[in-house]
């Protein structure tokens, strides 16, 4: 009887009570009743195999689970007939005298088999509780639930005829082993019978007998594993007075809860509200443990992984995470034990066991992979793959936050008011945060896990990203993590990037859905509707030597005209005032045009990630990039095509901004280089299973903030196809592990994971010909004070490439300058020299660097194997030539033409480690082969690695559409000598002779570097000699300045902030 709470009234009590006198005088073996009780949608025909065609219980169902004794309480596929079968009996006469069968049952229902061990014992328990179920049918309760079963008992009645027959009488006990055949066909044809009618079918009872719940025949979940009602207990539900007692009958209180065990995963729910209470993954360190001297608690079985415990144990006591179960026999605690281990190691084999690099999940075989350069391919695929989720969106990402002491915005966030796909012609229809809030109107289920900045170092930008987002629709969640108090992860952050779209489709990398991470193959300096103020065209310049031509800009600005633009450096705090993006492919931006000189607060963003880096902030860009700008006037540069990244206080919110406070014909923007890939099938379950485990860790740790409400996420099955959107563009089929960098403190693992640094060492030290790296730091080289070994390896390589006599190339191209804030130009900004300290200690400064160790084996044939590079470019800006630093945020490497990496982490310790920043990357290794050229000789290079090394050699050489120079060859002399590095001397030696940009070689010390600085340049001097010699530049692929203050020490003074800062937070 369904009666809500415990206050019932006493006249419903004594009703209850003599229903249950009434019952008690049945027939407790009779169950016939009506002909017209037969739930003819499950016929006897359907019943002896003739399946229908299954309706599958949609996936989005594990979001509405209701009560288990609610009536809206869904569990079996529609028109799908239960099969059952006894097929075993297990007699034990010595020791169950009164019970002594065990039956097997084999159940199917659909696509769904499983089995069950039952006694005759609990068939009476079955029966007695449906002879109770069908006399207060016949009661006219005043019950709300009680009132709708009726309802339903009544318009199932039905025309034609059936009965159910009656349970045996005689006990087992009575029963002889001869008659055990007959014995387990009548009880067969009991259960099929009771299945035919849905209102039994359906009762807690029967859903209890037959191990069943709103979970288990949901498809994309797998195939169905153990299930069952068990005691409980929580670390929290212990008295503290009984500690000491050690009696588990006393001390504890225990719990009914539902264990389901699925194919990938293990949880329990809440019988009363049907909420899923925790979800525990199988990993490495998955274990079970059974008894009372192994757990502590008699008739007990402990189920560990890596993450944390379901204990049925006493150490529950000092773990207030662990769960404590209790068996009622050692019989029940081995059967539960030995279930959940076998069906664990027959379907979860994948992450049980140990996997390549030590990574959590292993490599998947012919998965469908998308390589994407910079952000405009990546986010206009994004924008298809949001518009095509039916389920569920996860996204992890970067945050802004805003130095409050320099008033600079340092770090990118995951900016809401983005536009997805330019140039922008449906209106807001492709912005950010109206595509979420479209889907999640249309039911999608959208999972943001946020990286939480430390409030009174970085203000609350993460908080306005939330609000944002939560405002949106009920149907789009939002967690923050780290809490930093109690937490001690002050210095480390989640760097990782991605979406996971219906956990079928990944993207991942290195671009953040963020202001200033737009970009395309032409790297544009203008952000104007036209270059020029005035139609006049300058005398002295071509639009033929621009990287963008005027006449392009106003092609594109015919199309879309400009509106009111979202500077995220405002978006802060709680200011979202009404505010609409640009309306177009080159739109405007906003910054402060009389921003006041300031004092960098980098322990600010020292405190967090070096991908503070991730902005770059140019007082000294201004001063060093473009000569024509006044070095005070400005802070920062332009970060995108679309906004600005700079602010100050004390302006008025967006809405009431007139116009743009950057000057865009006086400022350019600094173009921003970026590689991103989507991963298909079971490698994006893989990303999704890491992202599920992130957001159910972040939930438990953060019991006292809104988070507990959120639903426990839970990973698809690999055994379930997936079916992600079509993209557009070439994908390739390849082998795909995903790696990632975890710890206790960012997914609560007892183990720490650095599969991305092991496959990086891994690649580097198995290949063949050449490796392609393209990243955003470059610090290694252990040490005391670095630990990871990555440019040890490359060492290593070279080295053995130079004793067998063989040709082997290694390209880095990373930024010129790090992204910090700071003047460079006049000696200051010690972020920015705090890490060229470390890039230059890797590179080629001091003992420990990779051509130091080169020179002392083979003198200066070492830049016959590595070249350092960076990337620059140049463009008419209203009549002023202007050249600005490319700023390389890549995360990638390529080796052979056979392997790429490609994911969210840098090279340095932060990332590498596994004990800091949070990494996600991916491992591609081709199938797919086709003809090469390696060293002059045929080659069968991988299609996705080889097509992505062409389009970035391409593109850095100025080779876009021009198929003039081959390429096809990396390690060949011809290409390296002649091409790549003439291109990259040529095009820097250009660039220093017109605009006398930094850093340079020719700038040894602070001395050398204001005389430096204190001349004009060529293009403000000789426009027309600037234009001649600006000609003789191809792409976008400059030297990289080795002797740039060699003579100078770069590491930040200890009267500073930065050189106060733990050496940890730079490497």
């Amino acid at each position: 009887m369904a009666l809500r709470g415990h206050q019932r009234p006493l006249r419903l009590e004594r009703l209850d009570s003599a229903v249950s006198s009434f019952s008690a005088s049945l027939d407790h073996y009779d169950l016939q009743e009506d002909a017209d009780e037969l739930d003819m949608g499950c016929s006897a025909d359907h019943c002896d195999g003739k399946l229908l065609e299954s309706r599958n219980i949609p996936f989005q169902a594990v979001y509405t689970f209701v009560p288990f004794k609610s009536v809206d309480c869904t569990v079996f596929l529609e028109d799908v007939p239960i099969l059952v079968h006894v097929t075993e009996v297990e007699r034990f006469t010595c020791t169950r005298v009164l019970n002594p069968n065990l039956y097997t049952i084999e159940l199917s229902h659909g696509n769904f088999t499983w089995k069950i061990k039952r006694r005759f014992k609990h068939f009476q328990t079955l029966h007695q509780e449906l002879l109770k179920f069908k006399a207060l049918l016949k009661i006219p309760l005043p019950s709300r639930i009680h009132s709708v079963k009726r309802r339903s008992f009544k318009g199932h009645r039905r025309s034609q005829g059936g009965h159910i027959p009656t349970l045996p009488r005689r006990p087992d006990a009575l029963v002889k082993e001869e008659q055990l055949i007959s014995r387990k066909m009548q009880l067969e044809d009991y259960l099929k019978n009771i299945l035919k009618r849905s209102l039994y079918r359906n009762h807690p009872a029967t859903l209890e007998f037959l191990e069943v719940s709103q979970i288990s025949f949901v498809k994309e979940l797998g195939p169905k594993g153990i299930e069952g009602l068990i005691l409980k207990k929580s670390g929290g539900n212990t008295f503290p007075v009984c500690y000491w007692c050690g009696s588990n009958s006393v001390c504890y209180r225990w719990s009914k809860r539902w264990l389901v065990v699925k194919d990938s995963f293990v949880l329990y729910m809440r019988p009363e509200d049907g909420q899923v209470g925790t979800v525990i993954l199988y990993d490495k360190g998955f274990h079970i443990k059974i008894g009372t001297q192994e757990t502590g608690v008699r008739h007990g079985v402990t189920i560990e992984n890596l993450c944390r415990q379901l204990s049925r144990a006493v150490r529950a006591i000092t773990d207030p995470r662990a769960l404590t179960i209790k068996c009622s026999t050692y019989r029940q605690a081995r059967w539960w034990g030995h279930s959940i281990d076998d069906f664990a190691q027959r379907f979860g084999q994948d992450f049980l066991r140990e996997n390549r690099h030590g990574s959590f999940a292993p490599a998947r075989e012919n998965t469908t992979a998308q390589w994407f350069v910079n952000a405009a391919g990546y986010f206009d695929a994004i924008a298809d793959a949001l518009e095509g989720a039916k389920e569920e969106i996860f996204i992890t990402a970067w945050w802004y936050r805003l130095d409050s002491a320099s008033i600079i915005p340092l770090v990118p966030r995951l900016s809401p008011e983005i536009f997805l796909r330019r140039p922008v012609v449906d209106g807001n229809t492709w912005r950010l945060d109206h595509v979420l809030k479209r889907k999640a109107e249309q039911g999608v289920k959208i999972c943001v896990l946020l990286y939480k900045e430390v409030e009174v170092i970085l203000g609350l930008n993460s908080e306005y990203t939330k609000k944002t987002l939560m405002g949106l629709h009920s149907n789009i969640m939002v967690i923050r993590h780290p809490d930093h108090v109690p937490s001690t992860a002050l210095l480390w952050a989640h760097h990782e990037k991605s979406v996971v779209i219906d956990q079928s489709l990944a993207f991942l990398g290195g671009i953040d859905l963020a202001y200033g991470r737009w970009d395309d193959t032409q790297h544009r300096l203008t952000d104007v509707g036209s270059v020029r103020r005035s139609p006049q065209p300058s005398p002295a310049l071509s639009p033929s030597l621009t990287r963008q031509s005027a006449a392009t800009v106003l092609e594109e600005d015919e199309e879309i005209r400009f509106s009111v633009v979202v500077d995220e450096g405002l978006l802060s705090g709680d200011e979202t005032g009404d505010l609409v993006e640009e309306q177009g492919e080159n739109s405007s931006t906003l910054s402060p045009c009389n921003s006041k000189p300031h004092t960098a607060a980098l322990d600010d963003k020292s405190r967090h990630s070096l991908e503070a880096t991730e902005s770059k902030h140019c007082s000294s860009r201004n001063s060093v990039s473009s000569r024509s700008l006044p070095a005070r006037d400005w802070y920062s540069k332009s970060l995108s095509l679309r906004s600005s990244d700079s602010y100050s206080l004390g302006l008025p919110p967006l809405h009431l901004l007139p116009h743009d406070f950057i000057d865009r014909y006086k400022t350019p923007r600094m173009p921003w280089h970026d590689i991103g890939v989507a991963v298909h099938g079971k490698a994006a379950r893989d990303v999704a299973r890491h992202f599920i485990q992130r957001w159910n860790f972040t939930k438990l740790v953060k019991k006292r903030s809104g988070a507990t409400g959120y639903p426990c996420l839970m990973p698809k099955s690999l055994s379930t196809p997936s079916e992600p959107p079509e993209m557009r563009g070439k994908c390739t089929q390849a082998n795909v592990q995903v790696l990632r960098s975890v710890c206790q403190w960012s997914i609560g693992t007892k183990v720490h994971e650095e599969s991305i640094h092991l496959a990086y060492i891994s690649a580097i030290q198995n290949s063949k010909h050449f490796i392609y790296i393209e990243n955003q730091f470059f610090i290694s080289c252990a040490d005391k004070t670095i630990h990871n070994s990555i440019g040890d390896a490359i060492t290593e390589r070279i080295l053995r490439a130079y004793r067998e006599k063989k040709k082997f190339r290694v390209y880095v191209v990373m930024p010129l300058l790090p992204g910090f804030e700071g003047d460079i130009s006049s000696g200051g900004g010690q972020a920015i020299k705090a890490i060229m300290y470390f890039n230059y200690r890797t590179m080629c400064r001091g003992d420990h660097s990779i051509i130091e160790r080169l020179k002392c084996v083979m003198s200066d044939c070492w830049i016959n194997y590595i070249s350092f590079c960076g990337m620059r470019t140049h463009a008419d800006l209203d009549g002023r030539l202007v050249t600005e630093l490319i700023y390389v945020h890549s995360k990638l490497m390529i080796v052979d033409d056979c392997t790429v990496i490609i994911g969210s982490a840098n090279i340095n310790d932060r990332s590498m480690l596994g004990k800091r920043d949070s990494e996600m990357a991916v491992v591609v290794e081709d199938t797919e082969l086709q003809d090469s050229l390696m060293d002059g000789e045929n080659y069968q290079a991988g299609r996705f690695a080889l097509s992505l090394r062409v389009e970035c050699f391409r593109l850095v050489l100025g080779l876009m559409g021009d198929c003039s120079l081959d390429i096809s060859d990396p390690v060949s002399d011809h290409f390296y000598k002649e091409i790549w590095m003439v291109t990259a001397a040529r095009n820097a030696s250009v660039y220093d002779k017109v605009f006398r940009c930094l850093p340079t070689d020719a700038v040894l010390n602070y001395k050398i570097l204001r005389e430096y600085m204190s001349r004009s340049c060529m293009a403000t001097e000789d426009p027309i000699q600037a234009c001649a010699e600006l000609r003789k530049v191809r792409g976008f692929l400059v030297q990289f300045p080795l002797y740039f203050l060699s003579e100078e020490n770069l590491f930040p003074s200890l009267n500073s902030k930065e050189g106060i800062m733990p050496m940890e937070l730079w490497t």
